[in-house]
């Protein structure tokens, strides 16, 4: 049974870093894409970082390119935030599936629970 858990969020001001973690377990699928989505009130759950560990494919949505990093060890998936915005102010969520990256969040079959992250001075 494949099982994520998120941790690190917080509240931070402008211009603060963050680091989120995702560890996983249950994890064999031979093809896997690794994802953090973020989730603000009244919109829809989007993808910030997607991550193929095999291939070493990543993506990063344009609101956050040059400013979030993926990194992982073993079962662990950091995420590093950096220069962080009030617009980056959501629940972030990690998520798992079997195959190729996909953006869209019904690609995804596991979740964690989300950590929040605020950003405001």
């Amino acid at each position: 049974q494949v099982h994520l858990m998120e941790s690190g969020g917080g509240s931070v001001q402008p211009g603060r870093p963050l680091r989120l973690s995702c560890v996983t377990s249950g994890v064999t699928y031979s093809t896997l894409c690794m994802g953090w989505f973020r989730q603000a009130p009244g919109t829809e759950r989007k993808a910030v970082a997607l991550i193929n560990p095999t291939s070493g494919y990543v993506w990063y949505a344009d609101s956050v390119k040059g400013r979030f990093t993926w990194s992982r060890d073993d079962a662990n998936n950091s995420l590093n935030m950096n220069d962080l915005k009030p617009e980056d102010t959501a629940m972030y969520y990690c998520a798992a599936r079997s195959g190729n990256c996909a953006s869209a969040p019904t690609a995804f079959s596991n979740w964690g629970q989300g950590t929040q992250v605020t950003v405001s001075s």
